[in-house]
């Protein structure tokens, strides 16, 4: 009778660890001793390498088989990712904010928003509407009896970048100011950083807009150019 240790292994998944714990089964097999003895002689018996060597082929299967595991889950995310469905989305805002150059004072605009998603997290837009500078009479150009509105329109290219839990975001606009009140028949580049948080219906965000070509009042009382904006923009959206 031969004395031997059946060892094998079972796995446990706790906290996001895979464990190997060994279990040990002793049984008797009857082995005639001429075997033993021959087996000895020859070098062909030893239990413990036998063993050791049984065991840890078992223990690469199980790797093996952990780590196709993971690789499959991995694979079905970025599967996931790539089916993203993608389509369009329309928006409609109205904005208010206040104007970081004189004479403007407060600012108030309404837009529609054409957003295409890209994937979950990148999405391109397409902004217009209408912005109205407001500036009192009293606060006029230089060689201006009184002061007049700004009145634009505004049309921006943007691209939009979830950065946290798919819903809070950067954004970069830039685009043209088409002045259309008040004589005004200036054109201006916008630039326009924000960011924001979106839901699936609610949009709101933060953002300064710079237009580089519009007059403004300098501080020596000359009319210089570059006028800018900080506002708040709440709108509503959804699918097309």
């Amino acid at each position: 009778m031969v004395f031997f240790c059946i060892l094998y292994y079972y796995v446990t998944k706790s906290n996001n660890s895979i464990t190997f714990q060994p279990m040990c089964i002793y049984t008797f097999v009857p082995v005639e001793r001429s075997v033993i003895k021959h087996l000895k002689k020859d070098k062909l018996y030893n239990p413990i390498n036998t063993i050791m060597k049984v065991t840890g082929k078992i223990k690469m299967l199980f790797v093996f088989a952990v780590s196709m595991m993971f690789a499959n889950n991995a694979q079905a995310q970025d599967t996931a990712v790539k089916n993203y469905d993608q389509g369009f989305k329309l928006g409609f805002g109205v904005s208010g904010g206040y104007a970081t150059q004189d004479p403007y004072k407060l600012a108030l605009g309404a837009d529609a928003r054409l957003q295409y998603d890209l994937t979950k997290r990148y999405s391109l837009t397409l902004t217009t509407g209408f912005t109205n500078l407001f500036v009192s009479e009293a606060d006029a150009f230089p060689g201006e009896a009184t002061g007049k509105d700004l009145g634009f329109i505004p049309a921006k290219a943007g691209f939009k970048a979830f950065v946290w839990n798919d819903e809070f975001y950067v954004m970069g606009e830039a685009g043209a100011a088409f002045a259309v009140t008040n004589g005004f028949d200036q054109t201006s580049l916008i630039l326009a950083p924000s960011i924001g948080y979106a839901s699936k219906y609610i949009d709101v965000s933060l953002r300064y807009e710079h237009y580089s070509d519009f007059r403004k009042v300098n501080n020596n009382g000359t009319t210089g150019k570059g006028v800018g904006q900080i506002g708040v923009r709440l709108a509503y959206g959804f699918e097309l």
